[in-house]
C-alpha cells in the first residue's frame, strides 16, 4: 500500500479539532517512535525508513514495525508503506540491532486520531504535538493500492484539509526526525 499523505502546521488547533469532531470521535494516543538505520546510513541514503512504534491509549498498548520505501511523489513525500503489528516491541528492537541496524533517533508524539470517511475514502486525520518541536501539526492520509491513484488521493486529502481550514501555505514537508535532531543538536526549536 502507498500512504498518500499531506502534513501541515496548524494555526488554530482548537478550530481544527472542532471541525474534526464533526467528522468522527477522536482518540488520544501517545506514540513512542524509534527509527533505525545501518551505521553507514544505507536506509536514509535510499530514502527508506525503518521504525518501531509503540502506541499507548487509555485502553491498550500496541506496537508496530514499519518499513517505508522511497517517495513515489516528491511534492507530498508519499511513500509505499509496509506495516505489521508486533507482540513484543523489545524483542523487535533486539532483533533489529542483531541484524546490524542501530537506533538513529527516538522521540514521542502526542496524537489525537480521527478515522474520517470523506470523498469516498477512509482517511486517518492526526493532530500531532511533538514536545521537542513548537506548534501543532495535522497529518491526513489515505492508503492506495498503486502509484496511479496517488494524485487523485492527494487531491481528496487536500480537499478535506481545506474543509478543516488548512491552506496550501500551511503545508510542510518538514520531518519530525529532522526537527527533533536539529533541536537536540542546536538546542533551538524549529519554527516556520
Amino acid at each position: 500500500m502507498i500512504e498518500a499523505e499531506l502534513k501541515a502546521r496548524v494555526r488554530d488547533p482548537n478550530a481544527v479539532k472542532q471541525r474534526l469532531d464533526e467528522y468522527a470521535v477522536g482518540r488520544a494516543e501517545v506514540y513512542r517512535d524509534t527509527y533505525y538505520d545501518t551505521s553507514e546510513g544505507q536506509l536514509g541514503a535510499r530514502d527508506a525508513e525503518l521504525r518501531v512504534r509503540t502506541v499507548r491509549s487509555e485502553t491498550e498498548t500496541r506496537s508496530l514495525l514499519t518499513y517505508k520505501e522511497a517517495k513515489v511523489d516528491e511534492a507530498s513525500g508519499s511513500k509505499p508503506e509496509h506495516e505489521t503489528r508486533v507482540e513484543n516491541a523489545e524483542a523487535v528492537h533486539r532483533m533489529l540491532q542483531g541484524l546490524g541496524y542501530e537506533p538513529v533517533i527516538a522521540f514521542e508524539k502526542r496524537c489525537r486520531n480521527y478515522d474520517v470517511q470523506a470523498r469516498g475514502r477512509l482517511m486517518l486525520a492526526t493532530l500531532v504535538q511533538v514536545p521537542e518541536i513548537d506548534g501543532t501539526f495535522i497529518e491526513l492520509e489515505t492508503l492506495v493500492q498503486d502509484e496511479a491513484d496517488v494524485q487523485a488521493a492527494l487531491a481528496d486529502v487536500r480537499a478535506v484539509l481545506e474543509s478543516l481550514g488548512i491552506e496550501d501555505a500551511d503545508l510542510t514537508r518538514e520531518l519530525y526526525t529532522d526537527a527533533v535532531l536539529a533541536r537536540r543538536t542546536t538546542g533551538t526549536r524549529t519554527d516556520e
